[in-house]
């Protein structure tokens, strides 16, 4: 019974140790540094500002917007419609 229980705790600790050379190896490979040193976050980028459509009332982003005669719509299609009657 001592021979079984010291053969699976040396196989557990192999794994161990394998499984903790692996980790390292593939930092290595990616060009990550070791957990002790720090590295500062890469920036974020800013949200983005919301716009609503005036036909529908949906909120998108800026960037997709349509923007025609000082009002912000979703689409050319909604552009044409005109603003919604309320």
């Amino acid at each position: 019974m001592g021979k079984l229980l010291f053969w699976i705790v040396l196989i557990i600790a192999v794994l161990f140790v394998a499984r903790i050379a692996a980790r390292m190896a593939a930092a290595r490979q990616v060009g990550e540094q070791p957990k002790g040193r720090s590295q500062p976050a890469p920036p974020k980028h800013a949200p983005e500002s919301m716009v609503r459509c005036a036909h529908c009332g949906i909120h998108l982003p800026r960037s997709e917007a349509v923007l025609l005669n000082g009002h912000t719509w979703c689409s050319t299609e909604h552009s044409k419609l005109g603003p919604a009657r309320k």
